[in-house]
């Protein structure tokens, strides 16, 4: 397993945090999801062979936000 966490810009109360969350979790390969309003950072831990940092940045963004950094 491994773990990456993104900034997440645009996030505005607790339904852009289940937005975030409900995407993430939909990867396949997913393990664990943490998403915090404040700072707007989203912490995910994923198998490798199924998922990759690039494919969960493209969720988040189709799904509206922007990562930065």
């Amino acid at each position: 397993m491994e773990t990456v966490t993104f900034a997440v810009a645009g996030m505005t109360c607790g339904g852009c945090v289940a937005s975030v969350t409900r995407v993430l979790r939909s990867v396949p390969g997913v393990d664990e999801v943490e998403v915090k309003l404040t700072p707007g950072s989203a912490r995910v831990t994923f198998d490798p062979v199924r998922a990759s940092a690039p494919a969960l940045r493209a969720a988040i963004e189709q799904a509206g936000y922007d990562v930065t950094g």
